[in-house]
């Protein structure tokens, strides 16, 4: 039997052939994020990950937030780390303790803990003023044909009009 030699280089379409993480840019680039570990940032992206699966098995919540399931033995496995890094880096996520991307709530005796994975983006919700007296009516005044322009096209000068 030949011997197979691992080529250093994808040809082609190869590389679609994997599963990815996406790690948004923004936890690599934005100053609110640089003091966050590289461990943590990948789990984040674990995280998203999951929320896929989230998704397909309808988990959500009374009030339709997405919540996922990944133990600490899951992140250990997954990240081949021990107990105390992966609690450390989820701590360093948490809302509580850390940057806020995720938010733990306990379920009790021997159910796992769920886990909200939050926006990593902020949202601003504009300000919607409320003027204090409605504004008076003012009818339209009628409009003549005379009033209207007529559109030139500047595409159709030149060609010959059917």
């Amino acid at each position: 039997m030949p011997d197979k030699t691992l080529s250093n280089y994808f040809y082609g379409d190869e590389a679609t052939q994997f599963t990815y993480f996406r790690i948004p840019c923004q936890l690599i680039t934005h100053p609110r994020f640089k003091h966050l570990s590289t461990d943590s940032k990948l789990l984040y992206g674990m995280l998203l990950d999951r929320m896929s699966l989230s998704v397909k098995n309808e988990w959500y919540d009374d009030t339709g937030r997405v919540y996922i399931y990944y133990t600490v033995d899951e992140i250990c496995d997954s990240l081949t780390c021990g107990r105390d890094k992966a609690m450390k880096l989820l701590a360093e996520l948490d809302a509580k303790k850390g940057v806020g991307l995720i938010e733990r709530v306990k379920q009790g005796q021997g159910k796992p803990t769920k886990i909200y994975v939050k926006r990593f983006t902020t949202r601003t919700i504009p300000e919607i003023t409320v003027s204090s007296s409605p504004e008076p009516f003012a009818p339209i005044s009628k409009v003549g044909k005379a009033d209207v322009q007529k559109l030139k096209c500047t595409l159709c000068q030149g060609q010959n009009k059917k």
